[in-house]
C-alpha cells in the first residue's frame, strides 16, 4: 500500500467514525445503554463475520485461548465503545469529540511513566495547554450549572484514558515485552481483543438497557453505527498501522473531531457553544502544534 493511498484510507477512517454522533441524534425512542447495546451488539456482530471470514474456525479456538494481555485490551476497548455512546447522550457532541482528543496526549503521559519514553519540553506544554482547554469547558459546564453536561464530559473522559491504556499496552508488546513466559512464542494476536470489547460492551449494558424501546429504524441506524462506524474503520485502523507512523496515524485521527462537530453543526442541529469552542482549539491546536514539530523533527 502506497502511503498516499493509506493516508486517504486512514481520512475515511475519521469520517466514518465521526458520524456517531449525527446519527445518534435522529434515534427515535432507543435511549442511552440501550444505544450502547445495540451498536456494540452489531459491532460484535460484524466482527464475528469478518473475523471468522479471515481467520476461519481458529477464531473462536484463538478467543479461549486469549493471553491476559487480550482481556485487558479487550477491556479497553468496551470502556472505549461504552462511554463514548452514553456521553454523547449526556452531553453535546462537540464537548465529547474535544475530551478524546486528548487521547495522543495521555497516552504520551502514560507512555512516560508506564514505558519510561522520554518526553520532549513540546509534550509537556502541549499536554498543560490541552488540560486547560478541558479545564474552560468544565468550568463552563459546571458554573452553568447543567449538570447533566458536566457528567456528560467526564464520561466521556473514560474513552481516551481507556485509549491511552489500551495504546500504551500495544506499544509494550510491540516492543517484545509482551507475557515473559511467551516470549519464545509468535508475537500475541491483538485484533481479537477488538471483537471481545464489543461483546464486553455489550453484555455489560444489557440489564441496564432493558426493556427495549428502540424501534425499526433505530435499529437500522445503530446496525449501520456497529458495522461501518466501528468494525470496519477498526479493521482498516490494524492494516494501516503497518504503513503510517503512530504520529501521523494520531494526527489524522484528530479530523474525528473536526468532522464530527461539523456533522452534528449541518445535520444534528447543535450549536457551538464559546466555551466548546475556545477549549476545542486550545486542545486541538496543542496537538496539530505537538504532532507537527514531532513529524518535522524526524523528517530532518
Amino acid at each position: 500500500m502506497t502511503h498516499r493511498r493509506a493516508v486517504f484510507l486512514m481520512i475515511l477512517v475519521t469520517l466514518l467514525w465521526s458520524t456517531a454522533g449525527v446519527v445518534s441524534r435522529h434515534l427515535d425512542g432507543a435511549r442511552s445503554f440501550e444505544v450502547t447495546f445495540w451498536r456494540s451488539a452489531f459491532n460484535a456482530l460484524a466482527l464475528i463475520v469478518a473475523l471468522s471470514f479471515m481467520r476461519g474456525t481458529a477464531l473462536w479456538g484463538q478467543l479461549l485461548r486469549a493471553p491476559r494481555q487480550v482481556w485487558i485490551s479487550g477491556l479497553c476497548w468496551s470502556v472505549m465503545f461504552t462511554a463514548f455512546m452514553v456521553a454523547i447522550t449526556l452531553t453535546k457532541v462537540a464537548n465529547v469529540l474535544v475530551t478524546m482528543a486528548l487521547g495522543p496526549l495521555i497516552t504520551a503521559l502514560f507512555s512516560r511513566v508506564f514505558l519510561k519514553h522520554h518526553l520532549p519540553l513540546r509534550t509537556w506544554v502541549a499536554i498543560l495547554v490541552a488540560t486547560l482547554g478541558i479545564g474552560w469547558m468544565f468550568g463552563h459546564e459546571a458554573g452553568g450549572g447543567d449538570a447533566q453536561s458536566l457528567l456528560g464530559v467526564l464520561v466521556a473522559l473514560a474513552v481516551p484514558l481507556s485509549a491511552a491504556v489500551n495504546w500504551t499496552l500495544l506499544q509494550h508488546i510491540s516492543h517484545g515485552k509482551g507475557d515473559p513466559e511467551a516470549s519464545d512464542e509468535a508475537p500475541i494476536d491483538m485484533l481479537p481483543a477488538v471483537l471481545l470489547g464489543a461483546l464486553i460492551s455489550a453484555l455489560s449494558v444489557l440489564p441496564l438497557a432493558w426493556p427495549f424501546q428502540a424501534s425499526m429504524h433505530d435499529l437500522s441506524l445503530l446496525a449501520l453505527l456497529g458495522v461501518f462506524q466501528l468494525a470496519l474503520p477498526c479493521l482498516l485502523v490494524v492494516r494501516l498501522t503497518r504503513t503510517l507512523p503512530g504520529p501521523e496515524i494520531s494526527l489524522l485521527g484528530q479530523l474525528e473531531v473536526l468532522f464530527g462537530v461539523l456533522w452534528a453543526w449541518a445535520w444534528g442541529g447543535e450549536q457551538l457553544g464559546q466555551a466548546t469552542l475556545v477549549g476545542g482549539l486550545m486542545v486541538l491546536g496543542a496537538l496539530a502544534a505537538n504532532e507537527a514539530l514531532a513529524l518535522r523533527r524526524r523528517s530532518h
